[in-house]
Formats: C-alpha cells, structure tokens, sequence
C-alpha cells in the first residue's frame, strides 16, 4: 500500500507523492510522470518494484495532480518554471534517503525523463536511470550536452517508440541520439508501437519485468 506524502522544495513548493516504503536500507526508485500526467500513472511500476524490495516515490510535479498549481497549472508555465521541476526531483530523493533507502535510482517520462538525465548529469547520485521517451529539448531542458555530462560509472536504460508522434519529432531518432552520447554504461530498447512515455508501460507489460530485473542487476 502506497502512503500519501507531502514534500516541501528547496524553492518552497508543496510536492505531493505516494510512497511505497522498502525495507530498511533497501534501494529505491523516484518515479517521475510525463506531461500531461500525474503520479498514479506509475502504480503497476511502483507496486513491482515494491514486490521486488524496493522503495518507490511517485510524485506530481509541480503545477500537476495534488501538488501546488496543480492539477492544469503546468498549462500556464513558462519554460523556466518548469524547468524549476528540478527541485521536484532532489526533494524526492533527499525524502527517500531520509525514510532509510539505500541506492538510488530514477525513471522519468517525457519531461521527466529529461529532469532524470539532468539530475544524473548535474549531481550522479542515482546510480541507474529509466529514460522513457526522452526528447532532446522538452521545455528548454536540452539532452545531448546533459547526456555527455553523465559519469562513466552509472547505468542509463533508454525506452521510446517508433509510432510515438508526442515527443515533437521521431521518437526513436531522439532516444538513439541522446543513448549515443551517454558516455556510461547502458541499454536501449525501441518498440515499433507503444506510444509515449509511459503509456508503453501498459502497451508492453513486460517491459516493466525486464526494468525491475535491469535495477536489481550489478
């Protein structure tokens, strides 16, 4: 069972998500949605990696769902507000260390999965990260110099579509251009039909095996 929380950003926004609480020290996975989207669009994902051990913490990004400005508000947001989602994200995990988790990774959709590569590229404190349906300049979050920015170390599973017609060009060029400048270790999978962000989660069900399996790996 998920645990409705309330967090507050370094900026001072109000940030709401439900946390699906791991064993003491166990890893865990901030989950981030696709725009127009809300955090319960990652249930089936956060009860398997719960079921596998894991901590999970979807949240609403700001101006969506039960956080501030929400639940349209992102409609009326300039660029740099959102790109100010980035406090979003290191609220969520800076909450995820202090409930116990250990390692740390992240999944983000669309705008989400640009916020993900930014974290991992800015900070590197998640140790692997799920791009679905990244874009290469989703609201001036630009991927190509984030992704050469990310330390060898860490572990990136790119996801996209071919028939996804959401991501403002073809979807599988973006995912392959950006898994081309990822200096790390990673994997890449491109579905000929899924759609967007994480809509290829229920149009391919068994992806979300195969990812849970990819974070428990070495």
């Amino acid at each position: 069972m998920a645990e409705k929380v309330s967090l507050r950003t370094a900026d001072g926004v109000n940030v709401v998500g439900d946390h699906y609480k791991g064993p003491s020290g166990s890893p865990a996975v901030l989950l981030l949605h696709m725009m127009p989207s809300v955090r319960k669009s990652w249930v089936e994902f956060a009860e398997k990696l719960n079921q596998a051990g894991f901590g999970a913490l979807a949240i609403d990004l700001r101006g969506h769902g039960e956080s501030e400005g929400g639940p349209d508000g992102w409609r009326n947001f300039s660029d740099s507000e959102h790109q100010k989602s980035i406090e979003d994200v290191k609220a969520g995990l800076e909450f995820q260390k202090k409930e116990g988790h250990g390692a740390l990774s992240i999944a983000g959709a669309s705008i989400g999965a640009n916020l993900a590569l930014e974290y991992l590229a800015e900070s590197g404190e998640a140790i692997k990260t799920i791009l679905l349906s990244p874009g290469l300049n989703y609201k001036g979050i630009e991927t190509l110099p984030l992704a050469q920015m990310v330390k060898p170390e860490r572990t990136v599973y790119v996801v996209a579509a071919r028939d996804d017609t959401r991501s403002g060009g073809p979807a599988d060029q973006m995912a392959r251009e950006i898994y081309d400048a990822l200096p790390c270790k990673k994997e890449i999978k491109i579905f000929e039909e899924g759609g967007h962000g994480t809509d290829i989660l229920n149009a391919h069900p068994e992806i979300i095996d195969e990812l849970t399996r990819w974070l428990k790996s070495a």
